[in-house]
């Protein structure tokens, strides 16, 4: 707690309300079309997220196969030390990226995330993801209506998804 001249006391928990009241006072400024847009993102895939393989969580959220491609790279290191956060980065050249996923084969539940990507935004995308052991890491990147992958074998030393 602290106290001021004027014998007001503050505590980290007031300060920090009053700076989320005063960003939410903030979105109300946003132009009409703006907050539409954001008020129309796509529903959940919640149902993709409850997939136990890669294929069937590609299918649920794509509706269709991917095919791997050169032009989609992904950075993930050879052998993670702990499988509870494992970098993993992608980006492509490919244009006209609506949406870039992450898949690990051999989770519990495969889909690991799912980044819807804004029209005129640079596909990069860099996450830390959990694995529960060694494993093909596939990324999925939707352009221009059609499907590209990339995979690469991550060896896990100690297991992230509580192995």
């Amino acid at each position: 707690m602290t106290r001021t001249d004027n014998g007001f006391s503050a505590t980290r928990r007031l300060v920090l309300q009053g700076a989320g009241a005063v960003a939410l006072v903030g979105l109300g400024n946003l132009p009409f079309g703006l907050t539409q847009a954001f008020a129309a993102n796509d529903k959940y895939p919640e149902e993709a997220f409850k997939q136990k393989t890669e294929a069937d969580a590609i299918k649920s959220l794509y509706g269709r196969t991917a095919e791997a491609s050169d032009k989609v790279k992904m950075d993930a290191p050879e052998i993670a030390e702990n499988g509870a956060v494992v970098p993993v980065s992608v980006s492509t050249t490919l244009a006209d990226v609506t949406s870039i996923s992450f898949l690990v084969a051999e989770n519990p539940v495969a889909l690991v995330a799912s980044y819807k990507i804004p029209a005129g935004t640079m596909p990069n995308v860099a996450n830390r993801i959990k694995m529960a052991k060694t494993s093909n890491v596939i990324v999925v990147v939707e352009a221009g209506g059609k499907l590209y992958s990339a995979t690469k074998e991550v060896k896990v030393t100690v297991g992230g998804c509580g192995g």
